[in-house]
């Protein structure tokens, strides 16, 4: 069951969910905005408050595991083996990544949205375009991507929330991302696997960085946050500025796709 939560609520529960928190998801929707062609962004600029996750009202479902893909469960970095295909990991792997299956979700949301643009359904292309934006930035999260995803197996149990969900809202405005212009995929769905290695390569730097964050507090507090953004902001604009350059490139590619048709 899918329930709704104030977006200020999210943060408490996103160390059992797969997803970046709302201030990350919201900083990568706008921002995707913002590097799509000429022939797309007025559209998206003119329905702006429409898109769901940017809405005035906008109310946030608590996300599943199947949100994340612990891809270290199954081989070694640089993970040049790793079937493409849903079937096939399952074949060679068995059960080993549970109910995880972040890249396919961003496939199937990938054909969704160039369905939802050939029918020109304005409400289906904001709404998919949204979910499409937030399964991206997730992927583009090094944590979503390994069995430590909490910290808990180099004792830095909680990090999950504090990177992902409450780094971005004490940043607030210094979380200011600086995409690159969104371009045509030649491949997506190959493509959801470069962002996988190229996501999955920061883990150990992020660790590492978070540790020394954490050393001489003795909690969690102001300093903790002051620290971790010293150490770990770069990062966290980095990642998520990349992952709304992959949202834009998502969503331009799947108008191409559907024949670039004239927008509601």
């Amino acid at each position: 069951m899918r329930v709704l939560v104030p977006a200020a609520l999210f943060t408490v529960m996103a160390s059992s969910a797969g997803a970046f928190g709302p201030a990350a998801h919201q900083a990568v929707t706008r921002a995707a905005i913002e590097t799509l062609p000429k022939g797309l962004k007025p559209f998206y600029k003119a329905h702006r408050l429409e898109i769901p996750s940017l809405s005035l009202d906008a109310e946030w479902a608590e996300e599943g595991p199947e949100r994340r893909f612990p891809v270290d469960r199954l081989l070694g970095f640089p993970f040049t083996d790793l079937p493409r295909s849903e079937s096939a990991t399952k074949a060679r792997h068995g059960e080993a990544l549970g109910p995880a299956r972040l890249p396919w979700l961003i496939q199937e949301g990938h054909q969704r949205l160039v369905a939802a643009f050939q029918a020109r359904d304005k409400q289906k292309i904001l709404a998919e375009s949204d979910t499409l934006a937030g399964l991206v930035a997730d992927l583009r999260n090094p944590l979503a991507l390994s069995d430590n995803a909490d910290g808990q197996k180099t004792g830095q149990h909680g990090l999950f929330v504090r990177f992902c969900g409450r780094l971005p809202e004490v940043m607030g405005a210094r979380l200011k991302l600086e995409p690159d212009a969104a371009r045509f995929l030649d491949d997506p769905k190959e493509y959801v696997f470069s962002i996988v290695n190229g996501t999955y390569v920061w883990l150990d730097n992020l660790l590492y960085e978070e540790d020394l964050a954490r050393r001489g507090q003795s909690g969690y507090g102001e300093r903790y946050y002051e620290a971790l953004e010293l150490r770990s902001g770069r990062l966290l604009r980095q990642l998520l500025s990349s992952a709304a350059q992959d949202a834009g490139s998502y969503w331009y590619t799947a108008w191409t796709q559907a024949g670039r048709p004239p927008l509601p």
